[in-house]
């Protein structure tokens, strides 16, 4: 069958790669000159199946409250966001209650689990390389309450299957000699040692050209400009190089995926969320990180590299603007120098501001439409990367007509 994916970065060229091992002839069609420059460019770095959890949550709920109308927390509402968010708003916050969250958690680990069973599968397979490391994740808590609760949150997601210690603080500045300097102000973590730590743009640049070699289409400089339908069937996407048809269309095109699907009378609740990078080369002195951290009071990630340290945060609802707040770049810098002060080369840091594509419950949209050829992989938000090989071998059964690897119940556009 001939497919088209729309969209290169990290979940449409493992969509891509899946099709092509079911011996489907593959088109990725790509707006940037290469894949993986736009979501997938400087994400946090980890794959964090034990962080499944949403922010649809009542925790999140309570500290929204408290954030609200303010320029230097986690989250950011611009005050001109509001009209425009009102109904995906709506929806989120019906997604906070406690049973919700816990459904979300469910399904986002299900993908999560089976994600990492996948790339190691696919290395084994393709050889490709990306700065991979099998070191794992700590997520550390600033205060006992929080700490308490991480641990019931751990509890919660071993009998889903996630395995997560509970580590005191002596035990996590086992795990991470890069924080002891904290001290006391580090009540403990949560270490999951099957989380990985991997350059996301290396792994999707690596395999596009890995599927390209093996005769996948990649069109990129190819921005898409519509896509046509007749009844019940897609029968073409313009291109602002020309028109393009195949049997099957994949839409993975992240934050502008609702774009392009309302003309065909499909309403995504799918928006873009403006995140912000950080970038240095590490000293490789003692205080570089051996496994990825994240600090949950903050909400910054950290994550070793290569040679290089990434560090993440924010989740801000700006529309498509993609502009650099200096204030917020200001903030994650002190965060970087108070817990890992001589981890890297600040003043020699990139910066860096992408948009991810977030559903109201946080979960994926990967499954079938209401036209029979043309299928969802969208809104992983801060997952993607954590999610992509699993929704692309999901995506790939389904187009393929077999029993898919990876149940779909709840992943679907039918939830909304």
């Amino acid at each position: 069958m001939k497919v088209i994916v729309l969209g290169g970065g990290v979940i449409g060229v493992a969509a891509a790669y899946y099709l092509m091992a079911e011996g489907h002839e593959v088109s990725v069609v790509e707006a940037r000159e290469g894949a993986g420059l736009e979501t997938s460019y400087a994400n946090g770095g980890q794959l964090v199946a034990s962080h499944s959890e949403p922010w649809a949550s009542p925790a999140t709920l309570r500290l929204m409250a408290k954030w609200l109308g303010r320029r230097d927390t986690p989250i950011i509402v611009p005050w001109r966001a509001y009209a425009g968010l009102a109904g995906w708003g709506l929806r989120f916050l019906r997604n906070c209650t406690a049973a919700r969250a816990a459904a979300h958690t469910a399904r986002n680990l299900r993908l999560g689990l089976a994600n990492r069973a996948l790339i190691a599968e696919l290395r084994a397979a393709t050889g490709i390389a990306y700065d991979d490391a099998r070191s794992g994740t700590l997520t550390l808590y600033r205060d006992d309450k929080s700490f308490g609760e991480a641990a019931h949150h751990a509890a919660a997601l071993a009998a889903l299957g996630c395995a997560v210690e509970v580590a005191d603080r002596a035990r996590a500045f086992e795990i991470e000699p890069a924080v002891s300097h904290l001290g006391d102000k580090i009540a403990g973590g949560l270490f999951a040692s099957g989380d990985e730590i991997d350059d996301c743009h290396k792994f999707t640049a690596a395999l596009a050209e890995y599927c390209q070699a093996q005769g996948t289409v990649m069109r990129t400089g190819t921005r898409v400009t519509g896509i046509e339908a007749e009844g019940d069937r897609i029968i073409g996407v313009t291109t602002d190089k020309g028109r393009l048809d195949a049997d099957a269309y994949v839409l993975a095109a992240g934050p502008w995926s609702a774009r392009l699907a309302r003309p065909l009378g499909l309403r995504l609740p799918v928006v873009p969320v403006k995140g912000y990078a950080l970038t240095a080369p590490m000293t490789g002195s003692v205080g570089a990180p051996r496994v990825g951290i994240t600090d949950q009071a903050s909400r910054i990630v950290f994550a070793p590299l290569g040679a290089r340290l990434r560090v993440v945060s924010t989740a801000e609802f700006a529309g498509f603007d993609t502009a650099l707040n200096p204030r917020r770049i200001t903030l994650m810098e002190a965060a970087a120098r108070e817990l890992l002060p001589g981890a890297a080369d600040y003043g020699a840091m990139e910066t860096w501001a992408g948009l991810r594509p977030a559903t109201p419950d946080n979960v994926p949209i990967v499954g079938p439409t209401k036209y029979r050829n043309l299928w969802l992989d969208t809104g992983h938000g801060t997952l993607g990367w954590t999610q992509a090989c699993a929704s692309g071998r999901l995506v790939a059964d389904l187009i393929s007509g077999r029993e898919p690897q990876i149940d779909p119940d709840g992943l679907t556009l039918a939830r909304f």
